[in-house]
């Protein structure tokens, strides 16, 4: 892919590549018709280099996600980028997280827990043939991986969402435990060394931050992170502090609510993936 990010560079354009899948993103005002402009010509330009690699852009695989205030993403609901009509979606999934455009995750995490509670359905028939220490493994495997999964997003979110995710756990462990309904769940987790789903979460980005800081994550998550220098001499200038990024915050329902989309602007995030022409495939 190092030929498709040298097009997409040459617009101005940040992008990421997974395997056969492309992100571009740009951050503009809606009426930034400049910005906007280079999106469709990059993918004029990709387009051109894909039919001359016996490549084609699949369009089954092309979504388009507004980030930003739900008036700003009004002006831009319909979009056509050279001669390339797309419509922009409520959601997209991005290798197996459900983005909206209110960045509120609760897409994702009505997917999580309608998945989950799923396997935990099919667990629990399961569950009086199986031994303790298989049953762990199975919802370990169908039901932790999942509430494990990017959970390092979910920071932030308010307990209204995070609990839903606390009672695909709670429901794990009375399925496990063969725990009933009304006894209390506390004990049973930290009987299982379970931790609670918020502080999964906390664990999570305090991990990542700790890679990023030693070196063990990649550069871009280390570029986020800065050092706190106070502007006077202060007792907590050696003691290893960040600074903590000014963002924008509402209060909602008594809690302040996670990061949101710039209010003034939007960012427009374009996703893609390639398929292989078919009369490359069948040259007869």
């Amino acid at each position: 892919m190092l030929p498709l990010g040298t097009i997409i560079s040459k617009h101005g354009i940040n992008f990421h590549c997974y395997a056969d899948d492309t992100q571009l993103y740009i951050a503009s005002k809606p009426d930034d018709k400049i910005k906007l402009s280079k999106i469709g010509d990059c993918v004029k330009d990709i387009k051109d280099w894909m039919l001359s690699n016996f490549l084609l852009l699949n369009s089954d695989k092309t979504e388009v996600l507004l980030l930003g205030p739900e008036a700003a993403r009004n002006k831009l609901s319909n979009l056509t980028l050279n001669n390339f009509s797309v419509a922009s979606n409520t959601s997209v999934k991005n290798l197996g997280v459900v983005i909206d455009a209110d960045l509120s995750f609760d897409a994702h995490i009505t997917n999580i827990t309608r998945t989950a509670f799923l396997h935990l359905r099919n667990i629990a028939k399961l569950r009086n043939a199986l031994t303790l220490q298989d049953a762990e493994k199975l919802v370990h495997a169908f039901i932790t991986s999942r509430l494990d999964y990017c959970n390092a997003l979910l920071s932030g979110c308010p307990s209204k969402s995070l609990n839903k995710l606390q009672l695909v756990q709670n429901a794990a462990a009375r399925v496990l435990t063969r725990t009933r309904k009304f006894d209390h769940i506390s004990p049973v987790l930290s009987a299982l060394h379970w931790l609670p789903v918020k502080f999964r979460i906390d664990y999570k980005t305090l991990l990542l931050t700790y890679k990023a800081l030693n070196g063990l994550a990649p550069q871009y998550l280390s570029e986020l992170l800065s050092y706190y220098e106070p502007s006077r001499l202060l007792r907590s200038q050696g003691a290893g502090l960040l600074l903590v990024p000014r963002i924008n915050k509402a209060p909602s329902g008594g809690r302040v609510s996670h990061t949101k989309p710039p209010s003034s602007g939007i960012i427009f995030l374009l996703m893609f993936g390639t398929q292989t022409q078919p009369q490359f495939l069948n040259p007869g």
